[in-house]
Parts: structure tokens; C-alpha cells; sequence
């Protein structure tokens, strides 16, 4: 007998044979166990997750000779034809390679005749993103109402290609990739069944490379085991996959966390005997650095990979959590910028050498007395004027509150010295419609317990109970004690508000630095030589 590859050997042959996927499982298994069953199923997904598999089976369950069930028998004639793939009854398509419109009319010319042997006549057409424009207007009608006795399987990798009238007359299922440690497993159970000795290392890899399809991974197994002369090793496998081993990765890392060029160099240059993917070393690096962090955070990341859980405690323990996210951004944008190097080698190099020569400057900030660096500063926000001493510090309202507010505005304050209307807008943390009507609003006098503002008429749409609760809370919260904000409508526009006092010192700037422009004697000279003139709207103030 010939020999049958693991894909199709061990391709699942009912739904509780099927890795994954539950979120698919659970609804067709009560759809099929009620009854309820629709006529057209739209399954997406990447390659060699399970949507011909699943649809396969939903066909059995559908054809059964014991009846409609989640679990067919798989020993009734119906079910043994549909696993050999000769069931009269189910029609599988390949729309990339018909997808003509004479191709899909052919098709469904026999829609409306009685199934041959089985109880539904299904059809199972894959790739259907491929059929043409006319060919999904022919299917569209049959789609929509097609006779009692018919089902539509439709799969496709790329369901954004198919027309919103297809995807609103069918029920999509999303099947997601299948997790690594999901596809590690039930490689290992079907080498169980084999007989085939294996390390989990092995198929720790492959399950990696397979980058969630279950089918890749079957097929580099079969690759890997006639590889590794009828078994699996750790360093086959990695030879046959051109992948790294993983030593040289920590032996990279350790070097760096030791701040040992020469080990690193070394490291490097017995890493480039065996002529590596550059990127892939450094996707292993920022891979490894990735666990690390989790490392110092949880123990989560140190799964069953004993091998490399050794030396990622280590480095977790060696490195500081701000080293890791250091070397990590770095090693991401090293990645970014390898086509760009002369060479990947040196690309790699110098992305190491970087890790090397970056550290994260120590914090030397005592608790006792903190200051603020000299270049401290807090952004002008809306039309507010710069901000002063009070506002240039990132603390919290509160703490700037006790700390760096002035004197003026202290509760008890405001009857030696007057209230600075303009420094405590600048300072209260508010933004948008609450910062409008902060700067809008002109101070009048305050108490202990209440302070009375005056509105700009001009800006009247900004006075309502929700603000005026924002900007009350807000300068409660600033000066340290509960306030009431009393805000009222002023009689003229513009007067004497923070927005106003910034709308003429942005005038005053406007006609300084127009003068200096057209008191400038070298644009003078230009005017009377060539007859230029000023465009005024250009000058802008610096």
C-alpha cells in the first residue's frame, strides 16, 4: 500500500476529532443537533485552519443514513464516500480554476434536481473569492432561495473580495489561527500514534513555523521526519528549517547583559559559519527579550520550553526591566533598518553594538525636595498666555496645589495680595469647552467659599450648568479648598479676560513684526528697484 501523508491521514474525520475552533464547533453542533440548519455557510480563514475539513463534515453530519447529527456515524455507506471524496451527492468546486461565468451556469443547471443518494445535495466550492463578477451574479439568485434539498459550502482566505450581497445571504464562521501549543500537542499524540521517537524541541519548532495552520505543520513533520531518518531531533530540524539555534540567541543576550563586546563578537562570528537569515536572528532576539519582560512581570512567559526558561530567568533576573524595553526598541528598529545597512551582517552588528553602547540614564531625582529640570515647561494650551512658574511642573492638580502655588492664591491669601486670574487658568487641569470658558471669562472677586466670574457675551454658547461644574471642580481642586463658581453674562465683549489679554498681545506682535518688515531698508531697496510689494497675510510673527 502506498503511503498516505499525515495531512490526509490524519485529517479529521468529525467535529470532535477537530483542533480548535470551538467558537465554529459549539454553533454548527447545536444547528445540527436542533435542526436549525441554514443553506449557505461562508467559512474564512488563512490556509490549513479547518474550512474544507469542517465543511467535509458538515456534510456527513447533513448525509448520515442515521439522521441529520452533530456526530456522524462514519461507517454508513454515505459517510465512508464522503471521507473518499467519490459522494455523487457532494459537488466540491474549485473557483480558481473555474471561475467563469459558463463555468458556475453549468454548475447550477442541475440545483434543481433531487439528490442521488443522499438526503442533501451539497455543494462545497473553495477559493470562492476567485469566481468573477458575473459568475457571483449568476450565483447570487440560487443563493438567495435555492431549493430545499441543496447547501452551499462556500471557503475562501480572503472573504474582503466577495461581493456584501454574497456575505449577507450566507452565515460566516471566522476560523483563527491555531495556537502554537495547540498544534505542539497534537503533533506529538499523532507521533504517539506513529511510533515515531521525537523532542519536544522539535516540535516546539515546528509548531512555530507553521505559523497556525495546522496542515503546514503536518506537512513539515512528514519533511522533518524523513529528514531525521524516521524520527525527530532537535538539530535536524533546526538545519532543515534554516532556523537558528537558540543557544546562539542567548549566548547574544548574555553577552550584551554583560556588556562584553568581545563574547558578542566572538558569538557573532561562530553564528555566521552557518550563513543565518539576519532577520530572523533578530526576530529570535526581540522574541527572547519579549519573554524576558514577562519574566520580570509574571512567570506566565516560562512555559513548558524548560530548555530556554533556564536562561531567560537568568537574564530576567540580570537585566532591568528598563534595559529589556531598551534593547527591545532597539532590536525593533534594528529589524526595521537591515535592508538599509551595507550588509545584513553589519546591519546586526551594529544593532547589537547599540544595546551596547545605550543605557537608560539613572534617575537621580532625591524625594525629599524635588525640582523640576531648568527646561521643565508645560505646552500653551488654546489661546492661554505662556504658562508661569505655577503651571511648569507635571504633577498632579493637588500636589502642584500644595506645593507651587502662589501665595495670591492660597485659600486666605486673596485679601493681602490680588488674585491672579491669568497664572491659575494657566495652571488648572482642564482642556477643550471647560478651558474655553476659563479664558473667556473675566475675574470679579472671591471669598472663602464662592468666586464670581464674569462671560465674554461674545462666547455666551459656553454658558451651561455642565461647564460651569467642570471649571468649579477644577478650581476647588487647584486652590485646595470647595468653591462655588457663580458665572455671569458680562455687559461688553473682550474685556479684561486671559483670552483677550492674548488676542491683543498676538496684535501687538502682528504690528511689531509688520513694521520691522516694512521698515526694513533691504526690502525698502527691493520696492523702489524692482516694484515688489509686501504681502501683508504672509508676516507672521517669530
Amino acid at each position: 500500500m502506498s503511503y498516505q501523508v499525515l495531512a490526509r491521514k490524519w485529517r479529521p474525520r468529525n467535529f470532535s476529532e477537530m483542533v480548535g475552533q470551538e467558537h465554529v464547533l459549539k454553533a454548527l453542533i447545536n444547528a445540527l443537533d436542533q435542526n436549525r440548519l441554514h443553506h449557505a455557510f461562508l467559512f474564512t480563514g488563512t490556509r490549513g485552519v479547518g474550512k474544507t475539513t469542517i465543511a467535509r463534515i458538515l456534510a456527513k453530519s447533513v448525509n448520515c443514513e442515521t439522521g441529520i447529527s452533530s456526530q456522524p456515524c462514519g461507517t454508513c455507506s454515505a459517510c465512508r464516500e464522503i471521507d473518499e471524496g467519490r459522494f455523487v451527492d457532494l459537488i466540491e468546486v474549485d473557483a480558481a480554476s473555474r471561475t467563469k461565468v459558463e463555468d458556475t451556469r453549468d454548475l447550477l443547471e442541475n440545483v434543481q434536481y433531487a439528490p442521488t443518494r443522499g438526503r442533501f445535495k451539497v455543494y462545497l466550492i473553495d477559493e470562492v473569492h476567485m469566481l468573477s463578477n458575473a459568475s457571483f451574479n449568476a450565483l447570487l439568485k440560487t443563493l438567495e432561495e435555492p431549493p430545499p434539498h441543496v447547501k452551499f459550502l462556500l471557503a475562501t482566505t480572503d472573504p474582503q473580495k466577495l461581493p456584501a450581497t454574497i456575505l449577507s445571504r450566507c452565515l460566516q464562521f471566522n476560523l483563527k489561527r491555531l495556537p502554537q501549543k495547540s498544534i505542539q500537542g497534537q503533533l506529538e499524540r499523532i507521533l504517539t500514534q506513529e511510533n515515531v521517537a521525537f523532542e519536544s524541541g522539535a516540535t516546539r519548532l515546528i509548531a512555530k513555523s507553521a505559523d497556525g495552520s495546522m496542515r503546514d505543520a503536518l506537512s513539515l513533520l512528514d519533511q522533518a521526519i524523513a529528514h531525521c531518518g524516521g524520527q525527530l531531533a532537535d538539530r535536524e530540524t533546526h538545519a532543515m528549517l534554516g532556523s537558528i539555534d537558540r543557544q546562539y540567541i542567548f549566548a547574544i543576550l548574555h553577552a550584551v547583559a554583560a556588556a562584553d563586546g568581545a563574547a558578542l563578537y566572538s558569538t557573532l562570528q561562530d553564528l555566521e559559519t552557518y550563513g543565518p537569515d539576519y532577520q530572523e536572528v533578530l526576530n529570535e532576539i526581540n522574541g527572547a527579550l519579549h519573554r524576558i519582560a514577562l519574566a520580570q512581570i509574571i512567570d506566565a512567559s516560562l512555559d513548558d520550553i524548560t530548555d530556554d526558561s533556564v536562561h531567560i530567568k537568568g537574564l530576567a533576573a540580570q537585566l532591568s526591566p528598563e534595559d529589556v524595553q531598551l534593547f527591545y526598541q532597539i532590536g525593533v528598529m534594528g529589524r526595521r533598518d537591515l535592508n538599509l545597512a551595507p550588509d545584513q551582517h553589519s546591519g546586526l552588528e551594529m544593532t547589537l553594538l547599540r544595546m551596547l553602547a545605550f543605557r537608560p540614564a539613572a534617575n537621580t531625582t532625591t524625594t525629599t525636595n524635588p525640582a523640576p529640570p531648568p527646561s521643565a515647561s508645560v505646552p500653551v494650551r488654546g489661546n492661554a498666555a505662556p504658562p508661569t512658574a505655577a503651571s511648569a511642573t507635571t504633577a498632579p492638580a493637588a500636589e502642584r496645589a500644595a506645593v507651587e502655588r502662589p501665595a495670591a492664591q492660597r485659600p486666605g491669601a486673596h485679601r493681602e495680595q490680588p488674585f491672579d486670574w491669568q497664572a491659575t487658568v494657566d495652571a488648572l487641569p482642564v482642556t477643550g469647552l471647560t478651558l474655553q470658558l476659563a479664558l473667556n471669562c473675566r475675574y470679579q472677586r472671591h471669598d472663602d467659599k464662592t468666586m464670581q466670574l464674569e462671560l465674554d457675551p461674545q462666547h455666551a454658547q459656553l454658558h451651561n450648568e455642565k461647564l460651569r461644574l467642570r471649571l468649579q471642580d477644577a478650581i476647588s481642586s487647584y486652590l485646595g479648598s470647595s468653591y462655588r463658581v457663580d458665572i455671569s453674562m458680562g455687559a461688553a465683549s473682550g474685556v479684561d479676560t486671559p483670552a483677550a489679554r492674548v488676542h491683543q498681545a498676538q496684535q501687538q506682535q502682528q504690528m511689531e513684526a509688520e513694521r520691522d518688515v516694512t521698515e526694513n531698508s533691504n526690502i525698502r531697496a527691493l520696492q523702489e528697484t524692482f516694484g515688489a510689494s509686501i504681502d501683508r497675510e504672509s508676516i507672521k510673527p517669530v
